[in-house]
This record gives structure tokens, sequence and C-alpha cells, in this order.
């Protein structure tokens, strides 16, 4: 029987990780990055830039960890480059991280002396998380970081066999290597949640010392390449533009406070107010909010490319299978409470990555959270359920039960409503629509111009006309150059072929670039223009206007 309802949240899962994945949300710019850098790898052997097989794209600056491109190249080179080679796997492993967590949440409970919690925790862990609103949101998509978080909960399995199967860490310690490739949140979550499970068997790999020691010397030498790749300018640039340290406030705030005092340069002010203790006090203000009411049941991330409109990371409903989650560690053995001290711990530091950037609470850099939260909802829910089946009288506890389900229904039916109808006509800007219709119109007319001007408006033009078009590689590596970094530390391509990447000024750029098309936004093309086209996302929204100069 629970063979069967695996298989069958399994198949939700996937359904909902795959429904209209090809055309919902739209293809936004980091995803047509990677999938265009693997395309041109497999034509050329180089990325856009001209690197040859890099741990780090360079993109648009921003270096991205290089492991999910060389994932999705057998994709690309199966189906070609399209949006669903790019988003299959990340998608893919969303639904099989379903499963893992059935069979992580069994090894959690395999030595548990209720066996209520053994028969149902797993299978409430893996519903809970086939409909997870924050999963499913970065499991549509080819986020780095749901790959990231797919290799931390395998790696973590892995290391529950290898309590009875020691030889297998040396297989863990592999898929914890690649999370590290995988996304840059994943370089301090990942050690710290091995760290953590090390010091809480300790005892056990003591026993087995020797095939310790060769899995961290294995571990360290797999994992040089990145130091060394980290260790770069350019690298360690990125990781300064978005650091904590970056965020000029807490700085602000030292010298308000030192001039409050009769004399700053006395030594109170200097111990009391500095950096130490000022941006300690924003990383624990950050790591806080990770884990408060408003972001996790309310309304999320900031962000809207990370939100849904009107939707926490969770259900409101599991904040009641989080106190009976609670109350269940309080009341049960010290032997059952035992192996749930490692989700404790991830779930403690799954925000410390996050909490070390100037943007808190962010749904995407902690994501991985959603694992621990998921089990320990789902120890609630099996908690629950465990209490309304002890009920001698069956009508109240089909009854209760039916209330519990129905408020999982409800609350699944209405995310999914916000999700598919609502988020790209609230946030019409959170993922970027119309340049798909754009281009394809483009198409059919760039043959008659000499030239095409297109607004920069939206999130790097460049790449998306790159992945739609198709363009050849080899011929985008002569063409394409790099400008200078901006102020929040990215870079752009302005020019390629008959293609031109820039702000539309009309009444200047109309006696400049004849035979031309010039392609801007409402705002940017005057209603008295020659429009020969309007361009609509599926979404309703008007993005584009054309005009035939």
């Amino acid at each position: 029987m629970k063979k069967i309802l695996l298989i069958l949240i399994f198949f939700l899962a996937l359904v909902l990780r795959f429904y209209k994945l090809e055309i919902y949300p739209a293809l936004n710019a980091d995803e047509a990055a990677l999938g265009y850098n693997a395309y041109s790898l497999i034509e050329t052997g180089l990325d856009e830039h001209r690197h040859p097989w890099p741990i780090h794209f360079q993109s648009f600056n921003d270096w991205k960890p290089g492991l999910t491109v060389y994932l999705i190249m057998p994709f690309i080179k199966l189906f070609g480059l399209q949006i669903m080679s790019v988003r299959f796997l990340p998608a893919l492993l969303g639904a099989l991280s379903v499963v893992l967590i059935y069979f992580l949440s069994n090894q959690l409970v395999k030595n548990n002396t209720d066996k209520m919690f053994v028969n149902w925790l797993p299978l409430s862990a893996s519903l809970m998380l086939a409909i997870s609103p924050w999963h499913i949101h970065f499991s549509r998509g080819a986020w780095e970081v749901n790959i990231a978080t797919f290799f931390i909960l395998l790696g973590l399995y892995i290391l529950f066999l290898s309590l009875r199967k020691p030889a297998i860490i040396l297989l863990g310690v592999v898929i914890f290597v690649a999370s590290l490739y995988t996304y840059h949140s994943a370089r301090l979550v990942t050690p710290l949640v091995v760290f953590g499970f090390f010091v809480l068997n300790w005892k056990h790999y003591c026993k087995y010392w020797k095939l310790t020691v060769v899995s961290v010397i294995f571990g360290i030498l797999l994992v040089v390449p990145l130091v060394a790749d980290l260790m770069q300018p350019e690298s360690l640039s990125r990781a300064a533009g978005v650091g904590l340290f970056a965020d000029p406030g807490p700085r602000s705030r030292i010298e308000e406070q030192r001039g409050e005092h009769p004399d700053y340069k006395t030594l109170p002010p200097k111990v009391l107010h500095n950096k130490a203790t000022n941006y300690g006090l924003a990383f624990l203000d950050n790591w806080i909010t990770h884990y408060q009411g408003e972001f996790l049941f309310l309304s999320g991330d900031e962000i809207q490319r990370n939100r849904v409109p009107e939707t926490g990371q969770l259900y409101t409903i599991e904040i009641l299978y989080f106190f009976f989650a609670l109350l269940y560690l309080v009341k049960t053995s010290r032997e059952n409470r035992a192996s749930f001290k490692v989700i404790i711990w991830w779930l403690l530091i799954a925000p410390v990555a996050s909490a070390l950037t100037f943007q808190s609470p962010h749904a995407l850099r902690s994501q991985n959270m959603i694992i621990p939260l998921t089990i320990f909802s789902a120890l609630g829910m099996a908690y629950i359920f465990g209490m309304i089946s002890n009920i001698k009288k069956r009508y109240i506890t089909y009854a209760l039960s039916s209330v519990f389900c129905l408020f999982i229904l409800t609350g699944s039916a209405r995310y999914l409503l916000m999700y598919y109808l609502h988020m790209a006509k609230e946030y019409p800007f959170s993922s970027q629509y119309g340049v798909s219709e754009l281009v394809d119109y483009i198409q059919t007319k760039q043959s008659d111009y000499k030239s095409v001007i297109i607004t920069d408006r939206y999130d790097q033009p460049y790449i998306l006309f790159l992945f739609y078009l198709k363009y050849p590689p080899h011929q985008f590596q002569s063409e394409g150059e790099l400008t200078d970094r901006d102020g929040f530390g990215f870079s752009t391509v302005r020019k390629f072929g008959k293609y031109e990447f820039r702000s539309i000024k009309f009444d200047e750029d109309r006696p400049l670039y004849r035979n031309s098309l010039l392609v801007g936004t409402d705002g940017e093309i005057p209603n008295e223009a020659n429009i020969i086209q309007e361009v609509y996302g599926l979404n309703g929204y008007k993005y584009f206007e054309i005009v035939a100069n």
C-alpha cells in the first residue's frame, strides 16, 4: 500500500512540475544563459565569452557555477536548444526529491518505537514536498539552487546509509561535492550539514577512522579545482558585490553611534560600535528573518521573480503542523528524538549563506530550508493523524481527517490558481514575457532591414535573443563584447550581428537608424509613431512596440 501511495505522490509531483513547463513561467535571462552556454560548448568547445570548459561561467560577469550547464548539455544535444531541454532535468530532480525525502524520512524513523510514525511520516513528508509552494516554484525552471538542494538531500541520505554500510560514504562525498559546484549557497550550507552529521555520529566514524580520513582527503582533492577558481579576482569581486559587507548601512550606523558619544576617539565607542558588532547584528537579523511568519506563511520573498502573489513559502496550515511537531519532540523518548537532531541542525544553518548577503530573507538563496521544514511539517502532520486514528468513534476520526485533508486541498488549489492565473498578470516583469513572441515576429521581418534596435529596458535581452534565434556560437564569440560592470556588478552585450540593445530615445534615434526596426516599450515609443506591430506576452501585457524606420 505504501509503495502505491508513493508512486501516486511521485506522479503528482511530476504533474505539478511539468505541467505547461515549456511556456510558464517565461524563460528568464539566467536560464537562457545556462542553455546558450551549454549549446556553445557543444558547438565549439568554448562558452559564449570564449572560455574553454570553465568551472564558472562568466555570463553577465556574475560567474555562474558551472555544473548545471554540464548537466543540461546532454538534453540540448539530444533535443536542441529549447526551453524544455533547459528545464527538464531541474524539474525531474525536483520530482525525484519528493521520492528521496521519503527514503530519508524512513531513515529518521527506522529505530522509532512508534509504528505510526514509521508508517506515515515518510509518506507525509513526500506529499508535503510534492505540493510545497517553495519547492514547486524553484523546480519549474533552470534554478541551480534546486539541483544543489537535491544533491544535499541525496548526500545526507547516503550518510545515513553509511552508518550501516561505511564504504558508501565515498559516494556521499562525491554527491556533496557536486552541490558545491552547482550553487553558491551550497558552498557554506553543505559543509555545515556534513559537519553536524559527523559530530552527532562521531563515535561510529571513529570505528572506521581510516575510511573517514580517506573520505575527507578524497573530498578535499575534488574541491581543489573549485577553490582555485574561486580565488580568481573575478569570483571574489562578484562575491563581494552581493555580500553583507557591500551594504553600507552598518558602517553608517557605526559613525552615527560613535558621533553620539562626547568623545568618539575614546575606547568605549570603539569597543561598542565597530564592524564586528554591527555586521554581526546585521547577520543575526538577516538569519532570524528567514523564520518569521510573514516570510514563511503570508507574503514570501520580496523579489517578484521568487514569489507568488499573496502566498508564503509554506501553507498556513503548516503552522499547526510545526506546533505538533514540537510537541512530539518534547514528549517522545530520547531514542526517538535522536535521529531528528541532524534535521534540527540543518534547519538552523540552512539560511546562513543567505543571511551573509544584504538581501534577506531570500527565498532563492535559502531554498534548502524547505527540506528540514517539510520533514518537521510532516512530523506534526503524522502526529495529528496518529491522535485522530486513536479516537474510538470512527465517525469523529473520519470527520477530523476530512477537515485536515480539505485544508491541504484548498491550500494547494489556491496556490496553483495564484501561480498560473495571477502571478504573470500581477507581476508582469517577474520573468521575461513577450521576448519569445518578439523574436518570432522579428525573424519574419529582419531580412528586409539593415539593423534591429531593441530596448534594454528588460533584463539582459541579448542572451534571450541568442537563445531563441539559436544564433551560431562561433559567430557570436567573434562579435559579442561585454560592457563594464554596472552599479550592481553586472555586464551585458550591446551588439551582435544586426541586433543592437540600448535604451530607445525615439526622436534621437530616428535620423540615425534608417532602414531599421526600432523595438521599444510603450513609454519609449510615442503614439504617433509608425507602429507596425505590438507585442504581447501570454499574460496579455503589452511589452513591446515595433516601428519601421
